[in-house]
């Protein structure tokens, strides 16, 4: 067989290099449940209370390879007393190529986060209900958005550092 007869494929050499991104390994990183106030807990009536907390982490591993950690932290309180307290650092290793800094950026603040959240929703769904408790559907989260939260606020630190410069220079010239 030739190197031509290839079903209209290009060789491996003469393929585009573009922007890659590969998803090498999810796992749990860190769990944990807590329901300190059982099981008196389970007596309590009224209604409760619940907050959840995100968090991200991105480390770089090598050129292309990268950690995102998503921490999702649960906490339920009814009557002022916590009923309990779960939480999930879901994570995973993603292979991204070939983008420039912004790109490979929002990459890994929207579509990583995008791939972990559905693992550790389920994983502080079976938690809570591996807890005695009702199941606590967890609505979806616009990562997009948050993303463009975090550049806004970037962009309004920079420009308060760089006032804060512009000050100095102007008392130091004074």
């Amino acid at each position: 067989m030739s190197d031509e007869n290839l079903n209209g494929a290009a060789p491996a050499a003469d393929a585009q290099q573009g922007p890659t991104f590969t998803v090498e390994k999810l796992y749990v990183k860190d769990v944990s449940f807590e329901a300190p106030n059982a099981p008196q807990v389970f007596n309590e009536q009224g209604q409760p209370d619940l907050q959840m907390k995100l968090n991200q982490k991105v480390q770089r591993l090598s050129d292309n390879a990268f950690e995102v950690s998503l921490g999702i932290t649960l906490t339920c309180t009814l009557n002022d007393k916590t009923a309990y307290l779960a939480e999930v650092e879901q994570a995973g290793v993603f292979g991204l190529g070939g983008m420039d800094d912004q790109m490979l950026d929002a990459m890994l603040g929207i579509q990583c986060p995008n791939i972990l959240y559905p693992y550790a929703s389920a994983t502080i769904g079976q938690l809570i209900t591996s807890g005695g408790f009702p199941p606590f559907p967890m609505q979806p989260i616009n990562f997009e958005a948050l993303y463009a939260e975090t550049l806004r606020q970037r962009v309004a630190q920079m420009s308060q550092q760089g006032d804060s410069l512009a000050d100095a220079e102007t008392a130091g010239n004074a």
